[in-house]
């Protein structure tokens, strides 16, 4: 599994720098750029293993945190793709965003 994102900036980020990404408390890159988060859905594999092994939590916390956001009007929830292919499409076609792949998906 890697994170990825097309301009390769998430290979810099600690894992501490990812789970402010992936809370949606870190919206913007370095250079003001805001930052899109994609995710798999909440009980893909992938996804489950990104959230326990990456941000060391459980993908329910995520959703916690996300719908916290969303029902007090502060932010925004991830953009949740259907699958491993849409994810590496999106990932190239939109600037900025951020999301997780298996490392043989990226080639």
């Amino acid at each position: 599994m890697q994170v990825y994102d097309a301009a390769g900036r998430a290979a810099g980020l600690s894992n501490e720098a990812l789970r402010e990404v992936f809370f949606m408390r870190l919206t913007t890159w370095p250079n003001g750029s805001p930052i899109h988060v994609m995710v798999l859905p909440e009980n893909h594999p992938l996804h489950i293993r990104f959230a326990k092994e990456v941000l060391g939590v459980y993908p329910f916390q995520l959703r916690s945190a996300w719908d916290r956001l969303i029902y007090s009007g502060t932010g925004l929830a991830p953009t949740v793709v259907e699958n491993m292919d849409e994810m590496r499409r999106k990932l190239e076609a939109m600037p900025g965003s951020i999301g997780y792949i298996e490392k043989n998906e990226k080639n």
